[in-house]
């Protein structure tokens, strides 16, 4: 029969077996208010006030815990052959990790509507996804800086000898509203493909050359191209282009400036004209 009871020399109450190495006992010395459980001779167990604790080399085995909290100060290590954390049980339910920070939450999981799985801000699913991967496999960005516009119609006579601003009258996109009033500005610091497609019409072979000007805040980039000469006439539609990756920080601003050397006031920028920027990199 097991002894349960106060030993007549012990400092504890106690439940144990026959050969006295496996027992319950309820500490009454330094470590009042503790129950010890020791099995086979080893301690492996301990309770105190609110705080079940498995000692070094000991291990808990549930089928399944229900908790509001759990706190770790040195981290969760999942071990084993293919150590496995699932989320969700199946259920048609979103299923996600939240991550709690100072100043924004972020999360990610399972929108279980549209079937995909979400990087996003805050801790709601479904509101602001920051990225999202289909079932397909595709990827999309929602907020990604990415802008496509067109002039609304002709800017006629462009002047020469000057660089004139060109204006974008028509947004077929903007898909983080970073642009306005013909500018774009850069919401964050990165590296921006920038591609500009000119349908020039009524050009002035008189023209010396024509440069496409990319101004950004802190350097300007062009495409050019000189001297005429060896066509017979003025064309009725010419085009020119600019394209390449450009550094930007975050708040500086873009424009494309056309600057025609010489020559007649004539050149009209066709509305198939068309600008668009996106973030590289």
């Amino acid at each position: 029969m097991p002894y349960i009871g106060r030993a007549p020399t012990s400092t504890a109450t106690k439940i144990e077996d026959a050969d006295q190495d496996t027992k319950i006992q309820v500490e009454e010395s330094s470590d009042e208010d503790t129950i010890r459980f020791d099995i086979a001779g080893a301690e492996d167990f301990t309770m105190t006030a609110n705080t079940f604790t498995a000692q070094s080399g000991s291990t808990i085995a549930a089928q399944a815990l229900t908790a509001t909290t759990i706190g770790s100060s040195g981290g969760v290590t999942i071990t084993g052959t293919t150590p496995t954390l699932t989320v969700g049980d199946a259920g048609a339910e979103d299923a996600k990790i939240v991550f709690d920070g100072n100043a924004q939450d972020f999360h990610i999981g399972l929108d279980d509507t549209a079937d995909s799985l979400a990087i996003g801000l805050g801790s709601a699913l479904g509101t602001t996804d920051h990225m999202v991967f289909d079932a397909t496999g595709a990827v999309t960005k929602p907020l990604q800086p990415c802008v496509l516009v067109h002039p609304a119609s002709d800017q006629s006579n462009i002047a020469v000898d000057s660089a004139v601003e060109l204006v974008w009258g028509t947004e077929r996109f903007d898909q983080n509203a970073d642009f306005a009033s013909n500018t774009f500005t850069a919401p964050v610091t990165g590296r921006y493909l920038v591609l500009v497609q000119l349908r020039l019409q009524e050009v002035d072979t008189a023209a010396d050359y024509i440069h496409v000007y990319v101004v950004s805040s802190n350097k300007t980039y062009s495409s050019s191209i000189n001297d005429y000469g060896g066509l017979s006439g003025d064309p009725a539609y010419w085009g020119q282009s600019f394209g390449g990756i450009i550094d930007m920080d975050a708040s500086d601003t873009l424009v494309i400036q056309l600057y025609i050397g010489g020559g007649s006031v004539q050149t009209d920028l066709d509305l198939d004209s068309y600008l668009s920027i996106g973030l590289f990199a």
